[in-house]
């Protein structure tokens, strides 16, 4: 079982786990297809953080460091690999450690300096926290709540769901709705704000389906079904390239199961209509 913490006993630190090193592109090292495991680093690193313990096996975190060479210095086999092409790679379990492990290393990277008063910080003692000496303000991780949010509806034709095209996709690729909740808002009416701003539909019945920790970089993902109350689709074009209604046997191309929350929406929602 794993345990988060920050620090490890002496008999946990000089135990073999897993390393889940990165590049400074956030790429994860894996090799021969898996996160290096043993009781010293792979290669030479920085920035080395302690996420846990797993049945007193160390669970680390680290960047290789700055002079190491990518090729040379990685253990034969290595290669450093972009985390959404990392998943099926390994089991999901170390995904999600490894998505952990990014997000603790962006964190550490942006809050060198205290953000109030610009006086360098200090790693707290026990939290996983950065400390100012100066004026003693303390920077946890970060986490920017998202709402992401599957829309159904009963058509002409049967069931229906709303999913979109958003400009962050490059290619045509339609998913669920999804926006970051503002200051003083709650889950349920950002919700509504989100789908009512995306495409001029009002929404009831908002309902939570789940949760996903999502590192691109370091959002947390809450997820809802909601029913349709009105209105017709019309886009707000700087965030959506087209949006509609879709049949089970009529879905564009989206993500049904796999990596994300969204896939699991679509998933969740095809098993329940066709059942």
């Amino acid at each position: 079982m794993f345990t988060p913490a920050t620090t490890l006993s002496e008999t946990e630190a000089a135990a073999s786990g897993p390393w889940y090193v990165f590049d400074n592109r956030g790429s994860l090292l894996l090799v021969a297809g898996a996160v290096p495991v043993g009781d010293a680093p792979p290669c030479p690193l920085v920035d080395v953080h302690v996420l846990g313990s797993d049945d007193g096996a160390p669970v680390r975190t680290a960047r290789i460091a700055p002079d190491a060479d990518p090729f040379d210095d990685v253990p034969e086999g290595g290669e450093f690999v972009n985390m959404r092409a990392a998943y099926g790679v390994i089991p999901d379990v170390e995904w999600a450690m490894a998505g952990r492990g990014s997000q603790v290393l962006l964190w550490d990277r942006d809050h060198q300096f205290c953000g109030r008063c610009g006086t360098q910080t200090t790693a707290h003692e026990s939290e996983r926290a950065k400390v100012c000496p100066a004026c003693k303000a303390m920077a946890f991780p970060r986490l920017s709540p998202a709402v992401i949010m599957l829309v159904e509806r009963e058509g002409e034709d049967g069931p229906e769901v709303l999913l979109a095209w958003g400009r962050q996709f490059p290619g045509r690729f339609y998913s669920a709705l999804a926006g970051f909740v503002e200051p003083g808002e709650s889950l349920e009416e950002c919700v509504v704000r989100e789908v009512l701003e995306e495409t001029g539909i009002e929404v009831k019945d908002v309902r939570y389906f789940g949760s996903q920790p999502w590192p691109f970089p370091n959002s947390m993902m809450i997820g809802f079904t909601a029913t349709w109350a009105g209105g017709e689709i019309s886009i707000q074009e700087e965030e959506i390239v087209e949006a509609g209604w879709y049949g089970p046997d009529n879905l564009p191309p989206s993500p049904i199961g796999g990596m994300s929350i969204a896939g699991w929406l679509i998933e969740d929602w095809l098993t329940r209509v066709k059942n």
